[in-house]
């Protein structure tokens, strides 16, 4: 089982997950908020067989029929806020670099809100935190402030 994230530019993010099973189901979240899940090939992991478009409240919907407990979306006034895992791998321009060398919040909206490590959760770092490759972090904000704050992290 594997997920990748890939930045689509002028479009959204695409999120492709493989099941156990060896499926492909791939979900493209436009900046506009419009959803687009995709189901592909077995044989071929290009080909999509089934594309059925969703809109965000469709896709909480979806997301609250699969766990009814979901902890990665908060609907608060109008707006939608979404929580997000951003690991620090060892491309990242920011393993052994602080929380403020980020500048996270001012450059995107979003925060980083803990950082888990195999030692354990680091819940509210400061600015002085140091991250470390393999990092995890939780971030919240709005959904193209998390997507922005993932680039940054990435080294985009």
């Amino acid at each position: 089982m594997g997920t990748r994230r890939t930045s689509l530019p002028g479009v959204g993010t695409q999120y492709d997950f493989t099941t156990e099973e060896g499926r492909h189901i791939s979900v493209v979240v436009h900046h506009d908020g419009r959803r687009f899940l995709g189901f592909y090939a077995s044989d071929d992991p290009d080909a999509c067989q089934l594309s059925v478009p969703l809109s965000s409240h469709e896709a909480t919907a979806l997301a609250h029929l699969i766990d009814p407990e979901p902890i990665d979306a908060v609907r608060t006034d109008g707006i939608d806020l979404v929580t997000e895992h951003i690991q620090i791998t060892s491309r990242s321009p920011f393993g052994g670099r602080t929380l403020g060398d980020t500048q996270a919040r001012s450059r995107t909206g979003a925060s980083i809100v803990a950082v888990l490590r195999r030692t354990g959760a680091h819940p509210s770092p400061g600015p002085d935190f140091r991250f470390g490759a393999g990092d995890t972090l939780v971030a919240v904000g709005t959904r193209e402030g998390v997507d922005a704050l993932a680039e940054i992290i990435a080294g985009g």
